[in-house]
């Protein structure tokens, strides 16, 4: 199939869409090794942030691939849709910090994926939209419920009822996207967000990230319970002590995420 690719490097795992022929479009053989790749990562101790990129120059991904949609039954497409959500999810709940680096286009469920990772940088060249309602059908793979929850509901609204276009500087305006970045330094201003993450304490970093996204679906005291639990995970680290250690010694620590 090959319609991915999975690097991991220094602590960093690479997640790239390889059908730049068809602008990165997701068939279902792309979703099959999409949805093995995050299991692989979800229990890998050597991916400590995870990276979503598309292959070439021209787009991160523009979604559903339409040729094939086209030849599809309906049954088959129920199929598709069912398998996207499931994935994008699994994205949502990987333990690491995961992040968009949006090269070009991200339309559909290209958009759907970057709004299912933590944080999302854009090319300046990038385009970005949830354009599904322009052929009559809605989004399907969470941009209704994530868009929201990161723009607020009114420009939602705006984005998906006019299936509009942003540019990344737009994007950036509605803090849809963290940054936006000139399209030659996108990686390496990535590359460096990402590697301040890793400076820090591993577990520290998931239980943070943990604490965070459950407690935004509850209520104050509930959110206040759950971090303490988080805590509570942190406090019988090796890398706890480790950087008592360093501060009292007033050097780097060096954690081993144990």
């Amino acid at each position: 199939m090959n319609t991915l690719k999975l690097d991991i490097k220094q602590n960093i795992a690479f997640v790239t869409l390889h059908r730049p022929e068809s602008l990165n479009a997701f068939n279902y053989d792309m979703l099959e090794e999409l949805s093995n790749t995050v299991d692989l990562l979800k229990s890998s101790s050597e991916a400590k942030v995870v990276i979503f990129r598309g292959e070439g120059e021209k787009a991160f991904s523009v979604g559903a691939d339409l040729k094939e949609r086209k030849t599809l039954t309906e049954q088959e497409v129920r199929r598709n849709l069912r398998k996207i959500g499931e994935v994008f999810l699994a994205i949502e709940n990987l333990p690491q910090p995961t992040i968009a680096a949006i090269n070009g286009y991200a339309f559909g469920g290209g958009l759907e994926l970057a709004l299912a990772c933590d944080f999302r940088f854009a090319s300046s060249r990038a385009m970005l939209g949830l354009t599904e309602t322009s052929l009559a059908i809605i989004p399907g793979a969470g941009g209704t419920q994530r868009l929201p929850r990161i723009v607020g509901m009114t420009r939602a609204l705006e984005l998906i009822l006019t299936a509009k276009r942003l540019t990344a500087l737009e994007a950036e305006a509605y803090g849809l996207v963290l940054k936006t970045i000139l399209h030659n330094k996108l990686m390496e201003e990535v590359l460096a967000f990402a590697n301040r993450i890793l400076e820090n304490g591993p577990v520290a970093v998931q239980q943070a990230k943990y604490a965070i996204k459950l407690g935004m679906n509850t209520d104050l005291l509930s959110g206040l319970e759950i971090e303490r639990q988080a805590y509570e995970k942190t406090i019988p680290t090796e890398d706890r002590m480790e950087a008592l250690r360093a501060f009292s010694e007033k050097r780097k620590p060096i954690f081993k995420g144990k």
